[in-house]
């Protein structure tokens, strides 16, 4: 393992503002209230019969109308298909990184306005513990207007054998700094890291191992964490939903082998699986205009189009930054929801074919789930509404459910994580439902806009 002074640590920077203390004041509090508030919760969900609904689609006059029908069969279906995550969840293990020399390995940081953190994500590459003959480090400065190339170079000064350092003279978007490294690398496998994340020193090996173990598999998807999550209640609530969203669902479908987005903060690839469609991808359209954001869901797609496996490596561990402010949080929302329409149409038009000799029934039953989801919710969202205007007693079972019902939700975080901070999702769940339902059907109104908004 390379020696980093202490100037550059690869682990999450702690913060000692005036303004840290009182989030961490606010933080006790919040897990004394919390609770009390939950079971307060309880008691009126059971007095006012929140839960009577949910025992009403288990009946016929559920079946009554085709709304109320569909309303019940889909709850129904998809409690089902959360029971077999469920089950594939706590079946999942991680790969062992196994005997043998390892391979070639190219690490691949693009990076855009970064500033000072992009040398920690380059120094936290650089302590590594894997052998320093077989590991590349490739960083783009893609056009930035402020210090990052500075920080780049510095970087590429102090280690001259290990790291190489790409400028483009102007702004040419993540995918043209990825495709930079992807066909400038030596690498058997390839890492692709954000600037704005930092790895652990073992991540790169274990990112590969799942690929060393399995020669179906063309691409692995890394154990994404909140670097800044003791900065804000936002960055807190989202290091909670990371776990729920992406540790949860990527375990579960990386038994079938079908993990649909191997994400920018830290994914592998398979050199021989990645060649072949690396000009395609480049040059990827969607209604005339070019494919700009959304370029590791895309990736994904390409690799599994080929018949290739995707996995998830739950100790492979990256720690990226999360936007801090409502506004960022939406942007960040808006380009994922965006890219993730354009690659589901993409990936309808493979998911019911032949790509693959097998594990091809789970992946499709995951596709159409989801599909289904976004709509049902905002026609019953919609209802929802309608009844609390009609209804006020309805917010009232509705907001006392929803407390409920998280909470059981909480139980993955709670067994992977084991700490506290899940009182952090139970404020998610209520912060969604009031600030953030707009932005599904408004990155579906506004599919086209490819602007990365983050940057």
């Amino acid at each position: 393992m390379r020696t980093i002074t202490s100037a550059f640590p690869w682990n999450q920077v702690k913060w000692r503002s005036k303004e840290e203390q009182r989030i961490q004041t606010l933080d006790l509090a919040l897990k004394i209230l919390v609770p009390l508030l939950l079971s307060a919760c309880l008691v009126i969900a059971l007095k006012v019969g929140s839960f009577d609904g949910f025992l009403h689609l288990l009946s016929r006059q559920s079946l009554g109308s085709p709304l109320m029908a569909l309303g019940a069969g889909f709850t129904l279906a998809y409690l089902a298909f959360q029971l077999v995550r469920t089950v594939l969840w706590w079946r999942y293990k991680s790969f062992p990184l196994p005997p043998g020399p390892l391979p070639r390995v190219t690490v691949i940081i693009p990076a855009y306005n970064e500033g000072a953190m992009v040398e920690k994500s380059i120094y936290a590459a650089v302590a590594s513990d894997y052998p320093a003959d077989r590991l590349e480090i490739i960083c783009i400065d893609d056009g930035s207007k402020d210090d990052t190339w500075a920080y780049i170079d510095r970087a590429r000064r102090r280690y001259p054998k290990l790291i190489k350092a790409i400028r483009f003279a102007k702004n040419r978007g993540k995918k043209e700094g990825l495709y930079a490294g992807f066909t400038r690398g030596k690498g058997e496998y390839f890492v692709t890291i954000d600037s704005d994340s930092v790895i652990t020193p073992d991540t790169v090996k274990q990112v590969i191992a799942p690929m060393l173990n399995d020669p179906q598999i063309g691409a692995v998807a890394g154990n994404v964490k909140v670097y800044n999550r003791s900065r804000s209640v936002m960055a807190r609530m989202l290091a909670v939903r990371f776990v729920l969203a992406f540790d949860f669902l990527r375990a579960s479908q990386s038994m079938y082998g079908c993990v649909t987005c191997t994400p920018g903060a830290l994914s592998a690839y398979r050199a021989t699986a990645l060649k072949p469609i690396l000009k395609q991808w480049r040059t990827q359209t969607f209604m005339g205009l070019p494919a700009n954001i959304g370029e590791d869901r895309a990736l994904t797609n390409f690799v599994l189009r080929r018949g290739y496996f995707t996995s998830y490596q739950r100790s492979a561990i990256v720690h990226t930054m999360v936007p801090e402010s409502y506004k960022g949080l939406c942007r960040m929302y808006l380009r994922w929801d965006r890219s993730n329409f354009r690659e589901n149409w993409v990936q309808l038009k493979f998911i019911l074919s032949k790509y693959r000799t097998k594990h091809r029934l789970l992946p499709i039953i995951d596709f159409f789930m989801t599909q289904i989801e976004f709509p049902l919710t905002y026609l019953f969202l919609g209802m929802l509404l309608i009844s609390f205007w009609l209804y006020p007693i309805v917010v009232v079972k509705f907001l006392a459910g929803l407390g409920v019902f998280t909470l059981v939700w909480m139980y993955y975080y709670i067994h992977q994580e084991r700490d506290m901070d899940f009182i952090y999702g139970i404020i998610y769940s209520y912060f969604a439902f009031f600030a953030l339902h707009w932005v599904q059907p408004y990155a579906f109104i506004t599919v086209r806009n490819d602007r990365w908004l983050t940057r």
